[in-house]
């Protein structure tokens, strides 16, 4: 599925999103809109680079061993049904990786924090190690978990510009979140996102 075209301009200037930025974890369960949705994709793993393929975040020699997935609830942005979504930053595109709100299955995978089951949207970053320690050995597993960290920053400061807020989680069951999100075992999970409004 194709999504909306993310801008590159904003109302809210990068110091005021760092000024005002913080760790949320109360949330509605207000739906996004299909613009926020495809702006926070953009933001943390989206090319930026016209006809190119350098993307939002800084990736140790443009390997990208990171992966993106967007768990959905019920209603959760207008427009898609509850599931797990792949972003595919080539395209700017989700797909469909897994059908229903699996939201609860990810705050239990996650050391039953309930309070992930609100939001609307959970964000899941992901690392396939191996593309990164083809060229740099065992340093390229530290080197994929900068980016993520880059990327996570990417999605605090969009979140508040837009005017919502973020959670990160780090603490969960690597093995459960797989099989929860269906995604290949050499995807493991680095971080997780709840993204909505703030409560």
């Amino acid at each position: 599925m194709k999504l909306v075209e993310p801008k590159t301009d904003g109302q809210v200037s990068l110091e005021k999103a760092i000024s005002t930025r913080r760790t949320i974890r109360s949330f509605t369960a207000d739906p996004l809109s299909p613009e926020a949705f495809s702006q926070l994709l953009w933001a943390a793993h989206g090319i930026t680079q016209k006809g190119g393929f350098k993307r939002a975040a800084p990736s140790a020699g443009a390997l990208y061993p990171m992966d993106l997935y967007a768990v959905l609830g019920h209603e959760g942005v207008g427009g898609f049904k509850a599931g797990v979504y792949h972003y595919g930053p080539e395209d700017h595109s989700v797909s469909l990786v897994a059908e229903g709100d699996l939201r609860n299955d990810l705050a239990r995978a996650s050391l039953h924090q309930t309070w992930m089951a609100r939001p609307p949207l959970n964000l899941v970053i992901t690392a396939e190690y191996s593309r990164i320690t083809l060229k740099y050995g065992e340093p390229g597993i530290r080197y994929a978990m900068m980016e993520g960290g880059h990327m996570a920053q990417n999605i605090f400061l969009q979140a508040e510009a837009l005017g919502l807020g973020a959670g990160i989680v780090g603490a969960y069951d690597d093995r459960e979140v797989i099989q929860v999100l269906k995604v290949p075992k050499s995807h493991e999970p680095l971080l997780i996102m709840p993204v909505g409004y703030k409560r």
